[in-house]
């Protein structure tokens, strides 16, 4: 397929795209709940990319998401929330002085500065993270397989802790959490990030610097061998995956108006992990669709199997709350049993693909007639 025709098929696509984000905008009362799996399968890409970033092309299992998330959430959110509101949200012991008169300055400056501010609190929110990346992936990235999945693991949980602990009171709100977090403005601005987030990564994984990081995936002795230095690009990984991590749990923050320590526990990682073991270890792709997949799936289409059915009278077994989590857990194992290296596997979305699928079929009864007539 010429390169000009794939352009024009980009166009449209991301054409069709944005009439339905549009269309949505404008029916928000109808199509809530689509409205909602589209924006959190949106966050949820970002993070799934970051994560297969540094698991799927660098190889190393890392378990620490739900804890750069909850870095990157916090730190949107506090930067965000409105000096009105800020009594109602640290109704206990108030908020750090310091914090409050930078909102203070913040609220008095001009309006472009007022109207970028959102886009810089996610920025600095991933900032935050990839910091604390940058600190922690000094003692745990000399770790291997299980032993650096357990540390970062017990990372995520020591953030979540101290997020939580009441020595934090007046800035992160302790366990009482941080509510009335301002959201989007429109439904188009969550797929823009996302689409930015994402696009910097893939350039980042055709670049040298990535090469680098499949290299050190393939074989780390044969790498360094090469010259590549391991524990720089294995940290650089570590905290640009960290960085959109964080973007993303501010993206979250602001999805949900309201977040609390609990809301990044371990069963989040567990989430992002299934989305990309799903779609795609090794595929940017497939980790977009898995986000899709997954989120529509546990908020949307099995939500039925939660109400109680009734067929002619006779009340069906096992419909209660809690039972599409089996159903889903259910699916899943099919797609572990029959597609063990997910939906894409290492491969990646293309238009020849996609053209050759089609002419498949075609081809065949070519050959097949070819055959016949000889």
């Amino acid at each position: 397929m010429k390169k000009s025709v794939k352009w024009i098929l980009n166009v449209v696509m991301i054409a069709l795209v944005v009439l339905l984000l549009i269309f949505l905008e404008n029916n928000k009362s109808d199509q809530g709940m689509l409205i909602s799996v589209l924006q959190k399968g949106a966050i949820l890409a970002i993070v799934a990319v970051a994560m297969n970033l540094l698991n799927g092309f660098t190889g190393l299992f890392s378990l620490g998401q739900a804890g750069f998330m909850a870095i990157g959430a916090y730190t949107t959110a506090i930067f965000l929330i409105p000096v009105a509101a800020v009594d109602g949200v640290y109704y206990m012991n108030g908020i750090n002085p310091g914090i409050k008169a930078f909102k203070e300055v913040i609220e008095t400056a001009p309006s472009w500065l007022q109207a970028c501010y959102p886009y810089l609190a996610l920025i600095v929110g991933g900032v935050f993270a990839a910091l604390f990346a940058a600190l922690i992936g000094i003692p745990v990235l000399r770790l291997k397989s299980d032993y650096l999945a357990i540390a970062t693991l017990g990372f995520s949980e020591i953030i979540r802790a101290l997020l939580s602990s009441p020595q934090f009171d007046t800035i992160t709100n302790g366990s009482y959490g941080l509510n009335k977090i301002p959201g989007f403005s429109n439904l188009l601005i969550p797929f823009i990030i996302a689409g930015v987030c994402i696009l910097l990564m893939i350039l980042l994984i055709h670049s040298t610097y990535g090469r680098a990081f499949k290299a050190i995936r393939e074989d780390e002795i044969a790498a360094e061998a090469m010259g590549i230095n391991l524990f720089k690009h294995k940290e650089m990984s570590f905290v640009i995956s960290s960085f959109f991590t964080g973007v993303a749990g501010g993206m979250l923050a602001m999805f949900m108006r309201s977040i609390e320590a609990k809301t990044f526990s371990i069963a989040l990682t567990y989430d992002i992990l299934l989305i990309i073991v799903i779609g795609g270890i090794g595929s940017v792709t497939g980790s977009v669709l898995g986000a899709f997949l997954v989120t529509a799936s546990k908020e949307w289409w099995l939500r039925f199997f939660d109400q109680p059915q009734t067929i002619f009278g006779w009340e069906v077994p096992l419909f209660r709350t809690g039972f599409r989590m089996v159903i889903f857990s259910i699916l899943l194992m099919v797609v572990v049993l029959f597609y063990r290296r997910g939906l894409m596997g290492t491969n990646e979305f293309s238009w020849d693909g996609i053209w050759n699928f089609i002419k498949k079929p075609f081809t065949k009864k070519k050959t097949a007639k070819g055959g016949a007539a000889q």
